[in-house]
């Protein structure tokens, strides 16, 4: 059975136990004459409408989400509840009041009852306590019972509205955004909570996290990170309906990752590659190589490599000075065409003009539409410095370029 339907049921149960209440108090009542008995019966009348009250409400409160209750309606439960506890409130301020009233009549003793039977047992024991010290002979019983009774439903009254207007007011306490947002900070992965936002309504539970995570993390890391607070929530607070945003934070992660990332979002940019960063006494000099469309302007390239060292100087303090290097992009169908033999040997005769040049390994061409992917391995004396190898490499490709138009060459160099 259900949380709700255990409620409901309990609710059924209670009215029919108020009512039985009822018609035994009054029947006893006017029996035996007894002016204590009888209001006490009347008073299990408002205890009734109140329950029923109650079990509206918390029917209503199981109806399902709708265009206008997207978080269903359990706030119905609520205002049921703030009902019935204004109408005890009131009921007890009277029975406080009117005792002066009843006082020439041996007093009496009344109560107000919207839980269930088990009160209204309670009011009708006050009720004989207060016949009992009548009989007794201390005349002042039962207007002492029906005080005492008065201001124990009146707190017990001013309690449950200040806990349902709290509710009505999505308040939630205190102790328990504290507990959700050390769940959070324990959870492996978050960097930082940002902000937790709770509200009660009926059963549920529904918090808002914001969390901040490590900008190097990938989607799918951010995902499990995200479940996993969601989990522990749940597995902590009953009944919670979590849901959980997360934001990436640049907090100790390396700076040319940062810059990588920062310029990979700029619209137009192809890929980004060769990310390298130096700092001095004058700031932070970076540089970057940054791929476009090859069909694309120099006008339109260079508004897009504008926009890349904006964004980066928003994103990191103390910059001097940002190198973009503009490069074409080409990209490689998954399928590729026959290699054409004939520029292999052509670039081949090229190669071997450089002595410096001990082997060379597998050339690989492939035309793409309009363009040649040249892919050449070479080998080189190893004890060559790496400055010399990268100028015979680029004479290479600046060689090859003037013979073979619209070439993209990769060499890759290697020791002999």
């Amino acid at each position: 059975m259900s949380l709700q339907n255990l409620k409901t049921n309990t609710l059924r149960l209670s009215l029919a136990v108020i009512i039985s209440a009822f018609v035994v108090e009054f029947t006893i009542g006017v029996f035996s004459n007894s002016l204590a008995l009888v209001t006490d019966s009347v008073h299990a009348v408002l205890d009734a409408i109140v329950t029923a009250i109650l079990l509206v409400a918390a029917r209503w409160a199981t109806k399902p989400p709708d265009r206008e209750h997207t978080y269903g309606h359990g706030k119905i439960e609520t205002m049921g509840s703030f009902t019935g506890a204004i109408i005890i409130l009131l009921v007890a301020f009277f029975f406080v009041f009117l005792r002066r009233a009843l006082k020439k009549t041996d007093g009496s003793t009344l109560r107000v009852d919207f839980y269930h039977a088990f009160m209204d047992m309670g009011s009708t024991s006050v009720a004989l306590v207060g016949i009992l010290f009548v009989t007794l002979g201390y005349y002042q019983g039962d207007f002492i019972a029906a005080l005492i009774l008065g201001v124990f439903l009146a707190a017990l009254s001013i309690k449950l509205i200040h806990k349902t207007a709290l509710e009505l007011t999505d308040a939630i306490p205190a102790g328990m955004v504290r507990q959700v947002q050390d769940i959070v900070s324990k959870t492996d992965g978050v960097m930082n909570t940002e902000s937790v936002q709770m509200r009660r309504s009926g059963n549920e539970i529904f918090a808002e996290v914001k969390i901040s995570l490590s900008g190097a993390a990938s989607f799918e890391e951010a995902h499990k990170i995200s479940s996993d607070v969601e989990k522990n929530i749940k597995n902590s607070i009953a009944n919670s309906n979590v849901t959980v945003h997360f934001e990436p934070t640049w907090k100790d992660v390396p700076l040319d990752y940062k810059v990588s990332n920062i310029a990979s979002t700029v619209k137009g940019v192809e890929g980004i590659h060769k990310v390298n960063s130096s700092s001095s006494n004058e700031g932070l000099f970076i540089s970057l190589h940054v791929m476009v469309d090859r069909n694309m302007s120099l006008e339109e390239a260079h508004k897009i490599s504008d926009e890349i060292e904006s964004q980066i100087r928003n994103a990191v303090l103390n910059i001097n000075h940002i190198t973009i290097h503009l490069e074409p992009h080409v990209s490689i169908p998954k399928s590729l065409p026959v290699e054409d033999l004939s520029i292999e040997e052509q670039i081949t005769k090229i190669i071997k003009e450089y002595p410096a040049v001990k082997k060379i390994g597998r050339v690989i061409t492939f035309q793409l539409q309009n363009i040649f992917k040249i892919d050449i391995d070479c080998s080189f004396d190893g004890k060559l410095s790496i400055e010399r190898v990268h100028d015979i490499v680029s004479e290479i490709e600046y060689k090859i370029k003037n013979q073979i138009k619209n070439a993209v060459i990769t060499i890759h160099p290697e020791p002999s």
